[in-house]
């Protein structure tokens, strides 16, 4: 599996469980009404928006999945940074997903 591919999986999955824990928090925030939940939302919202938005450059715009996947353009120590970054924050996003639903 490519690095470039790491990136693109982890992204997707960082969207799936970051649209179950809006859910949960949406649905607290609409029962609490408190900051902490609001909070939570918004947290989460903008962190779905840039995973998104990172799916799509990554998997689906021509350009950029193209010139992202050749290591001519982006050296390999760049594309291992990318791969480390979005596989910590699936770690930092699961852990919030368990603690979430226990």
């Amino acid at each position: 599996m490519a690095l470039v591919d790491i990136v693109r999986a982890f992204s997707a999955l960082n969207v799936l469980l970051l649209v179950g824990l809006g859910y949960v928090w949406g649905r607290n925030f609409l029962r609490f009404r408190s900051k902490h939940t609001l909070g939570l939302c918004i947290f989460a919202a903008f962190l779905l928006v840039e995973n998104a938005l990172a799916v799509y450059l990554f998997a689906v715009d021509p350009t950029v999945s193209a010139w992202i996947a050749d290591p001519e353009f982006v050296p390999r120590p760049a594309q291992i940074a990318m791969s480390t970054l979005r596989v910590l924050e699936f770690g930092g996003i699961a852990f919030l997903t368990w603690v979430t639903w226990d």
